[in-house]
């Protein structure tokens, strides 16, 4: 692997940094205050100014009306955009909208793409993934409660989901339910389209992430589908391909998530620093004088400069081989990188003190919402397991065990 940054990949870089000290930060201490749809019209502003510079949707194809970023840059973008925790939603390429994107692209008939992909692209609506449930494991996909029904000409929805982030104020979400129960494990489960104004929907509740209920965008919700009937065309995919549609967006989303971790902890890092290089602990004392502090430093360090370098190597091979040969990689570095993102994070806050637990930096904003890290997208320790399952495949050991 090269890991040499074209100039081209170089200038896009700049001029995101750029963004982010001239728009991105200026905008987290209005954020502080209020909810997030309090700021959507600063927020406005901010991606309009993002689309003047050329620097809207990385992730799409430049015909669709993005960047046309390949993998791996985006992936560096990624982790410029992951120092703010509004970074990747100014420029139209955050969590869950990209994904969705994505499998709208790839798997969207002519009118979904333009009824849905074409808007969403260009920032006019937004959307959510449904797929986690309450009363099901999160980590194993295959086993929903959600069914959908071919009624004629329409399919009929029911079933309970969580975790539906974003649902507050999105246009539609794209469901996976059950569609054919008795076929393998695999092929059982379909993903839908359902525009969020159909009587079938039902928003319960923004669900309160520890003490925060947050709205908008910057929410999670549980919802519930009673008899939710959408025509059939919103099928996206072929029926049954639920399960396969979901690995090809969580794949690709792990490296972006990966990365704006690492943006997550440059920034905790930087602050870390400056803090120990600043705060006093008796005249002339600053912090950072003490060996604990200095060992936390070089700690998140060298821990970020390995996981990034995983992370990379995981997105060349992605770009070079495809996902399926890179889906060990990937598995590694969902659970190092967030290991590492967990550490930097709370040394940064131990280092803040008192200060750390306020809002008055991002760390405990940050700290609140990325614990999350070792569970979405599949728990680590899931993660672990097959990457040992496939290691001791290579020593003729035939393990028994969920996953690939």
């Amino acid at each position: 692997m090269d890991f040499t940054i074209p100039d081209r990949t170089k200038d896009v870089l700049a001029r995101v940094r750029d963004l982010m000290e001239t728009v991105v930060y200026p905008l987290e201490s209005e954020m502080r205050a209020g909810e997030f749809r309090d700021h959507l019209p600063s927020l406005r502003q901010a991606r309009e100014e993002v689309k003047r510079r050329g620097l809207w949707c990385p992730q799409m194809p430049e015909e669709l009306g993005g960047m046309g970023l390949s993998f791996r840059d985006h992936a560096l973008v990624s982790e410029e955009l992951g120092r703010s925790p509004i970074g990747h939603y100014v420029c139209n390429c955050q969590a869950p909208d990209a994904g969705n994107m994505e499998i709208l692209e790839k798997y969207g008939t002519d009118e979904q793409k333009r009824r849905w992909l074409a808007p969403l692209v260009a920032g006019e609506i937004r959307s959510c993934f449904s797929m986690t449930e309450p009363d099901r494991s999160g980590a194993n996909p295959t086993w929903l409660d959600t069914r959908a029904v071919l009624d004629g000409d329409e399919w009929v929805i029911d079933g309970r989901k969580w975790f539906t982030s974003s649902a507050d104020g999105a246009a539609f979400a794209v469901v996976m339910a059950v569609t054919d129960p008795d076929a393998p494990d695999h092929a059982r489960a379909s993903q839908i389209i359902v525009p969020l104004d159909n009587p079938g929907f039902v928003h319960v509740r923004r669900i309160s992430v520890m003490g925060h209920e947050g709205s908008d965008w910057a929410s999670h919700s549980e919802v519930e589908y009673r008899g939710c009937r959408v025509p059939k065309e919103n099928l996206l995919g072929g029926r049954g391909a639920g399960f396969m549609i979901a690995q090809e967006r969580l794949g690709p989303g792990r490296i972006h998530h990966c990365m704006r971790w690492m943006g997550i902890c440059e920034r905790a890092l930087d602050l870390m620093c400056k803090r120990a290089a600043t705060r006093e602990i008796a005249p002339g004392k600053p912090l950072g004088t003490r060996q604990m502090v200095q060992q936390w430093i070089a700690e998140s360090r060298a821990e970020i400069d390995a996981a990034r370098l995983s992370v990379q190597h995981a997105a060349w091979k992605i770009d070079v081989e495809g996902l399926y040969a890179a889906r060990t990689e990937i598995s590694c570095i969902k659970f190092f990188a967030a290991g590492v993102l967990w550490r930097v994070l709370d040394r940064a806050v131990q280092a803040h003190g008192a200060l750390g637990m306020t809002d008055d930096t991002p760390l405990a904003s940050f700290f609140r919402h990325e614990r999350a890290a070792r569970i979405y997208d599949g728990p680590d320790e899931v993660h672990k397991s097959a990457v040992a399952r496939r290691i001791l495949r290579g020593y003729g050991m035939a393990v028994v065990g969920s996953g690939a």
